[in-house]
């Protein structure tokens, strides 16, 4: 009877948490309808609510949006409007950092997770994955002597929280894994391990044994 309960939870969990985080951002996408009038919503045309119609209308917003912005004329109203925006003070910091990141993560060129590696976190002995991001800059390049890069140690079972660290490059492992695959063993708590070939032989960082002291 135990087995048989426990298989059905590791058919229906799945499925119910599936099922349960397309409906919160298919309600999320239908507080689109918000921006039409009143007398344009389904409620006032139909007399009643149709979950899913403002997803429809949010996907169709972003793809207008899209087709828009990569024409030369969207592209010049695009520039306006950002021009527009970085000379309020407030908005110019918010909007201007905001961008970086979403063109770093969402555009075909962007690379913002470039690469899996194996680093000693939060102390030296215990291991996890982490993505290299890029290297320091600005006035911090000039205060890390050596070889460092900036790394993200996302967290579990959630990996858009975590921890942005600068580490020496000789402290991290490079993986023979893709970003993809590292992220789903992160989400499932190290319960998906990804295929693997060959082992390579790795030289471990050498732990320092004056910061125990």
């Amino acid at each position: 009877m135990k087995k048989n309960f426990i298989t059905g939870l590791l058919v229906l969990v799945p499925l119910f948490i599936t099922v349960w985080v397309l409906s919160t951002l298919i309600g999320m996408m239908d507080q689109s309808l918000l921006l039409l009038p009143i007398e344009w919503r389904p409620e006032a045309q139909l007399g009643r609510a149709v979950p899913g119609l403002g997803a429809i209308l949010t996907l169709l917003i972003i793809f207008i949006t899209g087709v828009i912005a990569t024409n030369f004329f969207g592209k010049r109203i695009l520039r306006l409007w950002e021009a527009m925006l970085t000379r309020v003070p407030v908005v110019k910091s918010i909007y201007s950092s905001v961008k970086q990141v979403s063109d770093t993560l969402f555009s075909d060129s962007g690379n913002a997770f470039r690469k899996a590696l194996l680093v000693q976190y939060p102390r030296q002995g215990s291991w996890t994955i982490a993505f290299m991001t890029g290297t320091p800059g600005g006035d911090v390049q000039n205060h890390l002597k050596g070889d460092y890069v900036s790394v993200y140690v996302p967290t579990t079972p959630n990996p858009t929280s975590g921890f942005f660290l600068m580490m020496h490059k000789s402290e991290t492992i490079e993986l023979d894994m893709s970003v993809d695959e590292a992220l789903k063993y992160i989400i499932s708590m190290g319960v998906v391990a990804p295929h693997h070939g060959p082992v390579v032989h790795e030289h471990l960082p050498p732990m320092d044994d004056s910061a125990d002291a």
